[in-house]
């Protein structure tokens, strides 16, 4: 018999219903992060929210905003090409990272003013935007599955890539206190199916 007790869980309409009603902070824009360990299942969970919301959402990887294998830089980037914009009611842009040339793209992503915008990635809640977000959700998963589901996505030959980001990502968490002072703690394994996740203790 598994002595951990049951997680509780949340429908995702009743995070949806939570940020609908929440403060707008980011001028008229309610800003919900999806944060946590690379391979926890951040973008599943962004992307299912991204649908529940439907045509008012906008979502933006952080991912596009890295310059590789580094956190140096993208919040920044984020900042100054998307958040203030957004915060003055004017559409924000970015040019994201192309990993295969290692250079970002000359052509800028546009986002429109929604009335949600959903930042999904590793760094994506520093406690810089807290003045402008709805929402901090943190997911998180056991870190064998975490590491096969990156080698799974990039390939084996990036382990020695990951290996090195799990310790950039891990410091990040630290230095920020990314996990405590998060809304919600969602376990990364529940992420993929049925209408609601499980939430952690």
């Amino acid at each position: 018999m598994d002595p951990r007790p049951p997680l509780r869980t949340v429908d995702l309409a009743d995070v949806v219903a939570r940020v609908r009603t929440g403060p707008a902070r980011l001028g008229g824009v309610r800003l919900v992060s999806v944060d946590g360990p690379a391979g926890s299942g951040k973008t599943t969970l962004a992307g299912r929210l991204a649908s529940a919301f439907g045509e008012d959402a906008a979502l933006v990887h952080v991912d596009d905003l890295y310059a590789g294998w580094t956190l140096t830089g993208a919040v920044a980037r984020l900042q100054a090409g998307v958040l203030r914009p957004l915060a003055e009611g004017r559409p924000g842009a970015f040019h994201a990272f192309d990993w295969s040339t290692r250079w970002f793209r000359p052509e800028a992503t546009v986002v429109p003013v929604p009335r949600v915008l959903l930042i999904e990635g590793c760094g994506s809640s520093p406690r810089a935007l807290d003045a402008w977000t709805t929402l901090r959700i943190w997911v998180e998963a056991p870190a064998d599955l975490r590491l096969a589901r990156g080698l799974a996505r990039d390939g084996v030959h990036l382990t020695p890539e990951w290996r090195r980001w799990q310790g950039t990502e891990a410091a990040e968490f630290a230095r920020e206190g990314t996990r405590a002072r998060a809304d919600l703690h969602v376990d990364g394994r529940s992420v993929g199916a049925g209408t609601g996740v499980a939430l952690l203790p």
